[in-house]
């Protein structure tokens, strides 16, 4: 899956949150967040634990 990264930013934002903390609350490591938030795609499970933490307007629509 797709993370979209202007959300993904604007979601950390709106939360307050930095990545570390974000690793934190959902479990996901920050290698990992770091590779989402350069562009790289994510697995389902992944995504739903971000989406848990900072809601579903970070999932980029697949075309």
């Amino acid at each position: 899956m797709r993370i979209d990264r202007v959300a993904f930013a604007a979601a950390l934002a709106r939360k307050d949150i930095n990545q570390k903390k974000l690793a934190e609350l959902s479990g996901v490591s920050r290698a990992t967040l770091s590779a989402i938030r350069g562009g790289k795609a994510c697995s389902p499970d992944t995504a739903h634990k971000l989406v848990q933490v900072l809601g579903p307007s970070i999932i980029k629509e697949e075309v």
